[in-house]
């Protein structure tokens, strides 16, 4: 990617920097006024920009001497929920009056407008700094980001200062990439390492390690800065929060302790970022949505909920918001990625379901079949025997399947993709949508 500087600085000869060695020098981009930004991800190719032309390279710490942000950058991080939160701390400022940009899994955001399309949940550095100077020209007070593992691995955030940094939970993803869980807990943990930054913690995930100094820490089971007093999950979330001698009540119209958990992280921050009364800041949080592909109905009755979860602990805390329900499950796993995840899926939902419905994620290159039977080697022969287990490869028949035998008194949570729209099959991307797929079998239900 090639970033413009004309605009932002007028005090150096350097007009563009790009990460790209492949950049072909011209006339207006040429080697007195183009530097190449060398990154963990392209300093093998540092070679071939100086044969391409280059002669200024800068790293990412030069970045702030070319740039003045002057905004607040908030990150999220989190095996689950930074999608959720982020976009609650996004609606809530918005509501409050503030003028915030949003960049994540959903795509690019600007005081209520969408800019950029999804892409990864984290981009490249040069990419989050376009971002940031186009929320800067539209007089942003506040950049509300995800931050991913794999991004702070391969320093995608490299020498951007934070406002605030927040965890959500550390459970276990993206093995086939950290290799092992350790590897993964001690990426997520590294971000919140540095005594300087200011740090909103989950009080009650186990795995965090931060550093103790400017830390606060929200919690519901454990003693915490911001702390749940008491609450409901009962068709939808009522909750009484605490921040020292200022109590406030919430009600909103999302499912589960996960998203109460969200929503906490959400109002925290908020908190410390602006000091409004904690019950405004609770109000506000009552007119989000939610996010798409995130606990979404699709349909009240029957219940049919669409939602991202696509590791075991997704999987559960999904399940857990519906105690007073039976449950059927449709859901798969992707293909080339780690697959020691696949048979603790189906693990997971013979727990919780009455009905599972096992069908294809993205399969990719794998065989749709072989990723489907190793969720359902996870099930113990106890348990099939019990239960409605259903093995089909065609997902948007294993959700016909599932509408078309749902009963009043269940829920059908369909799950994996969420809001994503497409399906990748061998070197193949075909449009799918569960939504979709779920409002065409409920029309020939009825």
């Amino acid at each position: 990617m090639r970033y413009n500087l004309d605009s932002n600085f007028s005090n150096s000869h350097i007009r563009f920097i790009s990460d790209d060695s492949r950049e072909v020098l011209s006339n207006e981009c040429n080697a007195k006024n183009c530097a190449f930004l060398i990154t963990k991800s392209n300093k093998c190719y540092l070679k071939n920009a100086k044969e391409n032309g280059f002669e200024i390279f800068i790293t990412p710490q030069d970045l702030k001497q070319f740039l003045d942000l002057n905004l607040k950058i908030i990150a999220i991080t989190g095996t689950n929920g930074k999608t959720t939160t982020a976009a609650m701390i996004y609606s809530i400022l918005l509501d409050l009056g503030y003028k915030v940009a949003l960049l994540g899994t959903r795509g690019f955001f600007i005081n209520g407008v969408k800019k950029r399309e999804k892409g990864l949940t984290t981009p490249s550095l040069l990419e989050i700094y376009s971002a940031i100077t186009e929320a800067r020209k539209e007089n942003c007070t506040y950049f509300v980001m995800e931050v991913s593992s794999h991004a702070i691995v391969q320093e995608r955030i490299e020498g951007l200062e934070f406002t605030l940094k927040i965890l959500t939970n550390i459970t276990s993803d993206h093995l086939d990439y950290h290799k092992t869980l350790e590897n993964y807990i001690a990426t997520k943990n590294s971000f919140f390492l540095s005594p300087l930054d200011l740090k909103l913690i989950n009080k009650d995930e186990p795995n965090a390690r931060y550093a103790l100094q400017k830390a606060i820490t929200y919690g519901i089971e454990s003693p915490a800065t911001f702390q749940v007093r008491a609450y409901s999950l009962k068709d939808g979330i009522t909750a009484q929060i605490a921040y020292g001698k200022e109590e406030s009540s919430l009600q909103c119209s999302l499912f589960g302790k996960h998203n109460l958990y969200n929503a906490l992280a959400a109002i925290s921050a908020v908190k410390l970022l602006e000091n409004e009364p904690l019950q405004e800041i609770c109000e506000k949080l009552e007119n989000f949505g939610g996010v798409l592909g995130r606990m979404q109905v699709v349909s009240q009755n029957p219940l049919i909920i669409v939602d991202f979860a696509h590791t075991e602990d997704g999987m559960e805390k999904i399940f857990q918001s519906f105690p007073h329900r039976k449950i059927a499950v449709v859901f798969g796993a992707g293909g080339d990625r780690d697959k020691t995840k696949r048979p603790k899926m189906g693990l997971c939902a013979a727990k919780y379901a009455q009905k599972i419905y096992i069908t294809s994620d993205n399969p990719r290159s794998e065989i749709p079949s072989a990723i489907i039977q190793e969720i359902f080697n996870g099930i113990p022969q106890t348990l099939r025997e019990k239960l409605e287990i259903y093995l089909e490869e065609n997902r948007a028949k294993a959700i016909n399947m599932a509408i078309s035998a749902l009963k009043s008194d269940e829920v059908l949570l369909i799950l994996g993709k969420g809001d994503e729209t497409y399906q990748i099959i061998g070197d193949s991307t075909l449009h799918f949508d569960d939504t979709e797929e779920a409002q065409k079998a409920l029309a020939l239900k009825i």
